[in-house]
């Protein structure tokens, strides 16, 4: 349980660092100067957001075998770095 645990935390939180979510709470947060609403605001979101993954993860997984849901996943992540290389995105 513990290694699931560490493993979700350590890896959402480095696939967050710099995101455009964090991005924008830093520019909320300046710009409002209310620095607890809005911290509190993007943990629920996040909090939210996460819940929907997990579940919907939860879902499909009963469907699709987790090495086609990979694949799914890395030609995505191709695609949609392909075409902010050439402007698109």
């Amino acid at each position: 349980m513990w290694r699931a645990f560490f493993t979700t935390f350590g890896l959402v939180f480095l696939a967050e660092l710099g995101d455009k979510t964090q991005l924008t709470t830093m520019l909320m947060a300046a710009q409002s100067k209310l620095v607890w609403p809005v911290f509190f605001g993007s943990v629920l979101a996040l909090a939210c957001s996460s819940f929907i993954c997990v579940v919907a993860g939860s879902v499909i997984m009963r469907y699709i075998a987790p090495q086609h849901i990979r694949l799914g996943a890395g030609v995505a992540f191709l695609l949609i770095g392909a075409l902010l290389l050439v402007g698109k995105g």
